[in-house]
């Protein structure tokens, strides 16, 4: 019900920088949901205020004296698991596996720290800022967020008579999916025989570094889409900064600014939408943990194509916005835990049902 009231969301900032903290503190301040109940200059301090503050959203910096931002999220989330956003300039060559770390030791999301005060270009910081602490603050913080266990490998057999081979597969996330993607592709196999286009909500600065920290991990190749590219197997292409991604009427990656009335860029509805489109049947569609529904129509048209879809399941998704929308549409033929994704993506790309998806797995 609208009318009842519910206290604001306690969110504890942790910055070594004083004019930092400020501006911050002056973003959220006209937002009546949300107050802010401590500071803290390093991750020290904010651990020894945590028992007595009791925020809901801690809010921390990267890089600080004493105990960092990495240190700090890893023993939060050992002594007082809650909901971290990482407040983060966009992320230089030598920061990102620290910045991507933290999201793998347990932090929610990232969200672009202003560079100039509160200038007319931060409140649209400050309106992302305020949707993230509301996404974090839903979130059940996990004790220990460690890498998702495997299953063992499944050696390559060629497919049967008669299995269909498809021909590519799209991929979309939004909050938890840095996580989420680490998970999926450092499990696929160096000769995936499929090229892999990944949609990945995140905030402006921030998608190259995420590539490199993928890159880092994941047998496959991991690169920024080029666009005009024909996508090639056993790599996985992601949207440029700030751009959607799709492939075009030749199977062409096609990297566009155009908003064409789209809340996100990317998009991942256009993305896995021209996959229908172009492959029909031989393409395959993977909806990942995120807030919203972005994701659920492309599916849906893949489904409709005769493609394969999955949809992670709610015990693994950090947020079960986008893959919760794909199933309550019908659009997801199979649900699964992250961990068995990449191993079902693998039997559908040698032409084979998934384990486990029985006869309600539409192919």
């Amino acid at each position: 019900m609208s009318g009842v009231w519910r206290p604001p969301i306690r969110v504890l900032l942790v910055d070594d920088s004083a004019v930092a903290l400020e501006v911050v503190r002056r973003m959220l301040a006209p937002e009546p949901a949300i107050r802010v109940c401590g500071t803290a200059r390093d991750g020290r301090e904010a651990l020894a205020l945590i028992p007595r503050l009791k925020p809901d959203v801690v809010c921390t910096d990267l890089y600080m004296p004493g105990m960092g931002g990495l240190e700090f999220t890893r023993e939060l989330m050992a002594a007082h698991p809650l909901p971290i956003l990482v407040l983060s300039v966009a992320v230089q060559r030598e920061q990102a596996h620290t910045i991507f770390e933290m999201l793998e030791a347990g932090a929610v999301d990232i969200v672009a720290k202003p560079r100039d005060g509160l200038s007319e270009a931060s409140a649209g910081l400050a309106a992302e800022l305020v949707r993230k602490i509301r996404v974090a603050a839903g979130v059940v913080a996990l004790r220990r967020r460690n890498r998702v266990a495997l299953p063992a490998a499944v050696p390559p057999r060629p497919a049967g008579p008669t299995g269909e081979r498809p021909r590519i597969v799209g991929i979309a996330a939004s909050t938890g999916g840095p996580q989420a993607f680490e998970t999926v592709l450092r499990q696929l196999p160096r000769d995936f025989p499929l090229p892999v286009l990944c949609i990945q909500h995140i905030a402006e600065g921030f998608m190259e570094g995420l590539v490199r920290w993928l890159a880092s991990s994941a047998p496959i190749a991991v690169r920024t889409a080029q666009d005009g590219s024909l996508p090639q197997p056993a790599t996985a292409y992601f949207a440029p900064d700030g751009m959607h991604l799709e492939v075009d009427a030749h199977g062409r990656l096609r990297c566009s600014p155009q908003l064409r009335g789209q809340p996100h860029r990317p998009s991942a509805d256009l993305a896995l939408a021209s996959l229908a489109r172009v492959h029909g049947g031989d393409a395959i569609g993977v909806v990942l943990t995120g807030m919203g529904r972005d994701g659920a129509a492309g599916l849906a048209e893949i489904a409709a194509a005769g493609g394969a879809t999955i949809a992670q399941d709610e015990e693994t998704s950090v947020v079960f916005g986008m893959p919760g929308a794909a199933i309550r549409d019908g659009a997801a033929g199979l649900v699964l835990p992250l961990g068995q994704i990449a191993p079902a993506l693998v039997q559908l790309a040698r032409g084979e049902a998934p384990a486990g998806a029985g006869g309600g797995f539409v192919r």
